[in-house]
């Protein structure tokens, strides 16, 4: 087991603690109970009194014992305070917990020598429990099981039923038998704690994969073939926002770094089209398995071929600084015809945006390279009652008010709407075919969105299949599925596309929907990119960016402009309805009626469609 801040991580490739005895001789057990204790020492806790040790020992008595950390944190206190747990205690300890999950707690003095001094104060005894249990659900939890090259040999029910359920009620009913046997009575009110991990991925090792270049480094690194959630899968990660942007470099950053191939793990991810290879370090595990709820995850037939982008997070060391004037970058390897991306494993990295922001500019510059337009926005199909469609692509930068408004759509439409089908929630791809029809395409099967700007009781409605990160934070971030990869890749015509303006208040020369007269005026707003900020960079008050759009069109301008100005052309040539929606976001009082009135007027607007 490894634990990396509030992170357990277990490794395994066989069935793990079948009994409450195997689980007290495991090395984890142990491991997790010196460090419980380890914290009550260094808080002076009154728990550790059911030891009935002296507490006249002085701190040179337990040097070799405390970990330097917990050392120096009660290094200024009153070392006359400070109790002294020796090695033989702590298996004292957890012989007596061994036998109480089988026996009344007055039967277990006669089998275990000194427990007597333990059972003393039963109450006192009883916290101690209860403590260490939740000091081990407390930790994010996660499950690294390794798979034999027979992988398709092996049911993930199996791993499921005989792994990770099995782990779960281990330890929960060993918890409630040893209460139950310490109180000698059942309690009133059962709690179905998940007490096991809280999420799970089964591995493989491929032969040959990636043994090229200078990305032959992560050919051993395992890949994720399954991801077994148990939601809601609450995180708390050590950022809850993103600053700066992804800069080209003109040297392959995986030619600077090496790397420890048991600290990483392969999410091989489908973005659109694309297929990009995601390696990240363990001390992003909470990150790199919630991808499960964004992107689809790349099946074996997939895994035959060479992916169109590689991404490393979590790199350690400073092999990236200096590189740029912010260490997130990429570079264009044409010799390998791939695109390679990678950021450092510091804490300050340590955001999901990190993540699926890096992924989502690779995917859009391989995008522009092939002639398609890459949006930052969201585009839904709505059905209304009766038959009538409309496609509606909603383009803005984040906290515009996208998903705030489609969603307020869904419920100020009810009497209207038959159905609202999510094609891209947040990035997406245009294309002139052949036959010079419009279509749009997404990227992600799921949604990153602001809590403090969903509809109350949305997230609720969400929780069976959710990932939540940074809980009462600024920011606070939900993961959901929202659509099938089947659907984003289908194409779709459009019939609407508008740009998200969350920082001006209408006016009779600002109304709520306005229509755009020429590619040229469009431009110059979808160019601009203003939009006020909600809180989801470092940036405050109104910022403008290209496009709305960081992930790929700010690094190829020249590239984009020529695309932009052909599909915009394209746009009112099909007479497709193209002007801004403004959603007031940003503007205080309005975060919730702003969106709202923006559904309602564009709903009269689909009504109106012929």
């Amino acid at each position: 087991m490894e634990i990396l801040g509030n992170k357990a991580i277990l490794t395994l490739d066989r069935p793990i603690c079948q009994t409450s005895d195997e689980l007290f001789d495991s090395e984890v057990f142990k491991e997790i109970i010196k460090i419980f204790i380890d914290k009550l020492i260094a808080r002076q806790s009154i728990l550790l009194e059911i030891f009935n040790t002296d507490t006249s020992g002085l701190l040179d008595k337990i040097t070799n014992f405390i970990p330097e950390k917990i050392r120096d944190a009660v290094s200024n206190k009153d070392s006359s305070r400070i109790k002294t747990i020796t090695e033989e205690q702590i298996k004292l300890l957890i012989e007596t917990f061994r036998f109480l999950a089988k026996l009344k707690s007055k039967k277990i003095p006669g089998v275990v020598k000194g427990s007597e001094t333990l059972l003393k104060d039963r109450e006192l005894f009883l916290e101690l429990l209860d403590k260490l249990y939740y000091f081990w659900i407390s930790y994010d939890r996660f499950l690294i099981y390794r798979t034999s090259r027979n992988f398709n040999k092996i049911r993930t029910r199996s791993i499921i039923d005989d792994t990770v359920e099995r782990l779960n009620n281990v330890i929960k009913n060993t918890y409630r038998d040893i209460k139950e046997n310490l109180a000698e009575e059942e309690p009133q009110t059962y709690r179905q704690t998940r007490a096991g991990v809280d999420i799970t991925a089964i591995t493989k090792n491929y032969d040959g994969l990636m043994d090229f270049g200078p990305y032959r480094k992560f050919s051993s690194v395992p890949v994720i073939r399954k991801i077994i959630l148990a939601p809601p899968l609450i995180l708390n990660p050590a950022m809850n926002k993103r600053t700066g942007s992804f800069e080209k470099i003109d040297v392959n950053p995986f030619t600077l770094f090496n790397i420890k191939t048991d600290d990483w793990l392969c999410y091989p991810a489908k973005v659109g089209p694309l297929l990009i290879f995601v390696y990240f370090h363990k001390l992003f595990i909470d990150h790199g398995m919630s991808l499960c709820n964004l992107f689809e995850l790349a099946d074996e037939d997939d895994l035959t071929k060479k992916p169109d982008a590689v991404y490393a997070y979590g790199v350690e060391g400073t092999a990236l600084d200096g590189l740029g004037v912010f260490p997130t970058v990429f570079y264009e390897d044409n010799e390998n015809d791939i695109l390679a991306g990678a950021i450092p494993g510091r804490d300050e990295f340590g955001y999901f945006g990190y993540l699926k922001k890096m992924i989502l500019t690779l995917h859009n510059i391989k995008m522009m390279k092939t002639g398609r337009m890459p949006f930052h926005g969201a585009f839904v199909r709505i059905i209304l009652k009766g038959g009538k469609e409309a496609n509606i692509l909603l383009m803005g930068d984040s906290g515009a008010g996208k998903s705030e408004t489609l969603e307020a759509l869904r419920y100020t439409g009810d009497e209207y709407i038959q159905d609202i089908i999510i094609i891209a929630d947040d990035m997406g791809t245009i294309e002139i075919t052949d036959k010079k029809n419009i279509m749009a395409y997404g990227t992600e099967i799921g949604a990153f969105l602001r809590l403090d700007d969903l509809m109350p009781g949305y997230a609720f409605k969400r929780l069976d299949t959710a990932v939540i990160m940074s809980a009462g934070q600024t920011n606070a971030r939900i993961i959901l599925p929202v659509t099938t990869y089947k659907t984003i890749m289908k194409g779709h015509k459009i019939d609407f596309v508008l740009y998200a303006n969350n920082y001006e208040q209408i006016s009779d020369d600002k109304p709520l929907l306005e229509k755009f007269n020429n590619p040229e005026e469009a431009i110059s707003v979808f160019r601009e990119g203003k939009v006020m900020s909600k809180g989801t960079t470092s940036a405050t008050g109104i910022t403008g960016t290209y496009f709305a759009n960081i992930f790929g069109p700010l690094q190829y301008m020249d590239l984009y402009d020529t695309i932009a100005e052909q599909y915009f052309s394209e746009f009112f040539s099909k007479k497709i309805f193209v002007g801004q929606m403004r959603t007031r976001l940003g503007i205080p009082g309005f975060e919730r009626k702003g969106p709202e009135e923006s559904a309602r007027e564009l709903l009269k607007i689909i009504l109106q469609i012929q």
